[in-house]
């Protein structure tokens, strides 16, 4: 085999294999870094409001403070409802994005190796 001939094999391993290999990868660090993010912030988020319910029991001292608790927990309860739909909707549209980014990293391969066969 010449040299020649070498380099262009190593080339079209390199087209072919190694360069799509290294963008999917990276876009599916890309991607779990965004969903661990997300995930993140929602359980920090739950935790902290779930904390600030429970503190505010310790105020409760007669019926008005009791009727003011539970108004709160009526509150809370709809900002959690708000907050997992809004996480639900970034969750589904970090997955799109990287089913479409994925696919064409598909469409950029097959091109890619179909030029480097030629």
């Amino acid at each position: 085999m010449s040299k020649a001939t070498t380099e262009k094999a190593t080339e079209q391993f390199q087209s072919v294999f190694v360069e799509p290999a290294r963008a999917y990868g990276s876009l599916t660090l890309e991607y779990s870094e965004k969903l661990l993010s997300a995930q993140f912030d929602a359980v920090r988020a739950f935790t902290d409001l779930g904390l600030a319910q429970t503190r505010s029991w310790l105020d409760v001292k007669d019926p008005e403070s009791f009727k003011k608790v539970l108004e709160g927990q009526q509150k809370a309860a709809q900002d959690m409802g708000e907050r997992f739909k809004g996480d639900a909707e970034k969750v589904v549209a970090l997955s799109q994005e990287y089913l479409q980014k994925g696919q064409k990293l598909v469409e950029d391969s097959v091109k890619s190796a179909t030029a480097a066969t030629k």
